[in-house]
């Protein structure tokens, strides 16, 4: 098959005209998920992408924490920034759980669902509400659990310890192999905790619908924010078991790939990065530097490796590398063969073609909030895409369609619940409530 014949067959199995035309992956699996802020709440928003329907349980009110979290206290449209993303694709119904007409609710829905995700600390659910795994397997046997915490289920820190992103870096250890050498640890710039935590939950979730689709049965997930990081530290810990030295922070450098690194270029930040003898030869010849290559600290990558060559050698790529703009060091990567791309940002992402195209950035066109531009799905399956349907929602916006529709309850049963606080819709408060000019 001709090269460009394989980007045009490509390009047309991937259509985004054509997304919403054909299935969806995960289509009838129900995910119930009860969680707030960041862990458990993207892990069932992974799912939904998919195709799974997702509802939200929040209490009245106030409903997730993650409404009240946005940077520098910005909200649009009465809502917080990252909620639009972390709560699309999802049913929102408000519950008081704490009553015992809401557990039963709550159990109820459950009854009719195929996963729930909870990210409360270890054993809430169970100890607090009477509404663990223990009592809903006895309701739902087939159901799929998956409890995200900080620190699992069992062991010393499980009982009442709470964990956030920035904790699970801490403990994880990523925080201490990131920074520069001689300055204090520094935490990743996004949720990645959180993020990459979720991502893994779901996965775990896939394997066990799978192994349920051919034995019938549900199961227990245990998932740990923390363990999973370390899970990612890749050799820091086979380092340690076989040196006894611990991973020393390296700022931008690679330590296992040289060069590799962020240099400043006239106009910006650029990477470069040879991940072997070949990629090492092209770049120094888009230098004009072939007399690199006969030099002994050079001359392979465990040459290159050591730590005062490989130090040597960035001062040599820094200097090349200031002279020339960004677009420059790129093109030259292009053309001769080794890593090269401009450090990017939100605004390079939100107006590139390439993203756009790929879906990557998506805009939705939501019917609260008017147009929203998201970071689309990942993963293009050609047969089942994954897809935006609409953006988070206020709190309880849901609580007719799923508590009617689904679990049929009748318009007056609804509004007694109401009555009696069982469940309710957002405060009159920013974050909760929609937007000011919208008419319902």
């Amino acid at each position: 098959m001709e090269r460009e014949k394989y980007f045009e067959y490509t390009e047309n199995i991937f259509d985004l005209n054509k997304v919403f035309d054909k299935p969806e992956a995960l289509k009838d699996i129900r995910v119930v998920e009860f969680g707030t802020l960041v862990l458990g709440p993207a892990t069932a928003t992974f799912l939904g992408e998919l195709g799974a329907e997702v509802i939200k349980v929040e209490l009245p009110g106030a409903g997730d924490t993650m409404r009240s979290l946005t940077p520098w206290g910005q909200f649009w449209k009465n809502a917080a920034l990252g909620w639009l993303s972390e709560a699309r694709n999802k049913y929102h119904v408000a519950i008081d759980v704490h009553t015992e007409k809401g557990q039963e609710l709550f159990k109820e829905l459950i009854s009719r669902s195929d996963v729930l995700v909870e990210n409360m600390r270890a054993g809430t659910l169970e100890r607090k509400f009477g509404i663990g795994y223990r009592q809903l397997k006895e309701i739902n046997p087939r159901l799929i659990y998956i409890a995200n915490s900080g620190f699992g289920q069992w062991g010393p820190f499980s009982v009442g310890r709470a964990s956030y992103d920035a904790v699970a870096q801490a403990v994880s250890g990523l925080a201490s192999i990131t920074g520069f050498p001689g300055h204090p640890p520094l935490k990743a710039g996004i949720w990645v905790g959180d993020y990459y935590g979720a991502l893994m939950a779901a996965v775990s979730v896939l394997a066990a619908l799978y192994y349920r689709d051919k034995t019938g049965k549900g199961q227990y997930i245990d998932f740990s924010q923390s363990e999973n990081l370390i899970r990612a530290l890749d050799w820091t810990w086979i380092y340690y078991g076989l040196t006894g030295e611990n991973r020393e922070r390296a700022g931008n450098r690679d330590l296992a790939i040289a060069p590799s690194n962020i240099y400043r270029a006239r106009d910006g930040f650029v990477a470069v990065s040879a991940i072997n003898d070949d990629e090492f030869r092209n770049l120094v010849r888009a230098m004009g530097r072939e007399d690199l290559l006969s030099d002994s600290r050079f001359e392979n990558l465990e040459a290159r490796l050591i730590k005062e060559n490989s130090e040597a050698l960035d001062l040599i790529i820094k200097e090349w590398v200031s002279d020339r703009s960004v677009r420059e060091v790129e093109e030259l990567g292009e053309k001769f063969g080794f890593g090269a791309a401009g450090v990017k940002n939100a605004k390079d992402h939100y107006e590139s073609e390439h993203l756009r195209v790929r879906g990557s950035v998506w805009s939705v066109d939501d019917p609260i909030y008017g147009e929203v531009v998201e970071y689309g799905p990942v993963p293009k399956l050609s047969e089942t895409p994954g897809r935006i349907k609409w953006a988070g929602k206020p709190v309880g916006f849901d609580n007719e369609k799923i508590i009617g529709e689904l679990l049929g309850y009748s318009h007056e049963e609804i509004r007694k619940l109401e009555e009696e606080g069982v469940i309710g819709k957002w405060a009159d408060a920013i974050g909760r409530k929609p937007p000011e000019d919208f008419e319902g």
